[in-house]
């Protein structure tokens, strides 16, 4: 028996006010400790205003949004089962000859949709929001001009072209405007992948259109005695802005954004994995969302008693943190290369599915 378009219609929007009630609570709930952090950091600070502190919050919170879709989903899924299992709606439902399978479609029908909402409006919007914020947090909070990411040992770029590669170094870093300035700068200069062919040791260079300007730099090749020079130009395909891109975080990316920027890096010879891990994570959403809807239905269906519904929503919030941490495991292997990026992005969706799917068959129809 096939259920019927006013049953699903029913199901769909008790699941659908559920998650939207959900995700705004959450939302309201990061929001305050947001508040409450960016309160703290700004006490050692002066200038800074609440209207600021309320910005900044107002400005994080879609990043976050992205991150609890997940969460609403499942919660979402588990709050309609149980008040259909409580109130024998689905007893009778199953009594007239419709499986869990028809039951669950329009809650599984709807999850794919928010996922899709999720990669193709929402994250846009969290990109958007999530770049201003990190401008407003550097500029008030950390006192940054710039949001060139710099490491304990200096800046370190690589940079390639036909012939081969080259990699440079500074341990100052000096930008104002559209000019970039770097001090006691070593490049290191390969013919094809990993034939050394030269280094370069300079107190200065400035970033120019098409070359860097050393000023004051030392020449030394294999077999060859060193050569002073005091300017010269060594051929580059970096800007700035290919340089500041480089560091910017995938989350200020938009989804429609990432492939043609994945690009643009890998051209320039910068690593994209965590983009493409990005990217692929978020092409996977619509997967985990469904698998959500498995893994609360297998917690809920059943007909439970009032003392035993305390187990099982603590297993159904278990599990979900479980997966959280398993995704993140996931992700620092995809980062550290260790296993292959889309592997690493899209494993947490399949698992889960798959575990949703075989708990769900062994209650059901085993």
């Amino acid at each position: 028996m096939r259920i019927s378009p006013i049953m699903s219609i029913y199901v769909g929007r008790q699941f659908l006010l559920s998650f939207i009630t959900l995700f705004i609570m959450l939302l309201a709930l990061v929001f305050l400790f947001d508040i409450v952090e960016l309160l703290r950091r700004a006490s050692s600070k002066s200038g800074i205003g609440f209207a600021l502190i309320i910005e900044l919050a107002l400005l994080k919170l879609p990043k976050i949004g992205n991150e609890i879709f997940p969460f609403s989903v499942l919660f979402a899924g588990m709050v309609t089962f149980w008040r259909l299992t409580r109130s024998h709606e689905l007893v009778v439902t199953r009594a007239a000859g419709i499986s869990v399978w028809q039951f669950l479609a329009p809650c599984l029908f709807i999850a794919f949709f928010i996922g899709l909402f999720q990669i193709g409006v929402f994250n846009p919007l969290s990109s958007v929001f999530l770049n201003r914020f990190e401008q407003l947090e550097a500029k008030h909070l950390r006192g940054q001009a710039n949001l060139l990411a710099i490491s304990q040992t200096g800046l370190w770029l690589r940079q390639s072209n036909l012939t081969g590669q080259s990699v440079v170094h500074s341990t100052h870093v000096l930008q104002h405007g559209q000019n970039m300035d770097l001090t006691e700068v070593t490049i290191f200069a390969y013919r094809g992948a990993d034939k050394f062919i030269q280094r370069i040791e300079a107190e200065t260079a400035r970033l120019e259109d098409g070359f860097w300007h050393l000023k004051n730099a030392w020449l030394y090749e294999p077999e060859a005695p060193p050569v002073f020079r005091k300017k010269h130009l060594f051929e580059t395909d970096l800007t700035i802005t290919k340089i500041q891109d480089s560091f910017a975080p995938p989350e200020t990316l938009s989804f429609w954004d990432l492939p043609s920027f994945i690009k643009t890096l890998e051209d320039a010879g910068f690593s994209a994995i965590r983009h493409r891990l990005h990217w692929h994570s978020l092409l996977a959403a619509p997967l985990l969302l469904c698998a959500m809807i498995l893994i609360a239905a297998t917690f809920t269906l059943r007909q439970t008693t009032r003392g035993s519904m305390l187990p099982i929503i603590s297993g159904g919030i278990l599990s979900g943190f479980l997966l959280y941490f398993f995704s993140d495991l996931v992700f620092a292997l995809g980062l550290s290369d260790s296993v292959p990026v889309i592997l690493a992005a899209w494993t947490p969706s399949g698992v889960s599915t798959l575990l949703g799917l075989a708990m769900l068959l062994h209650l059901e129809d085993g």
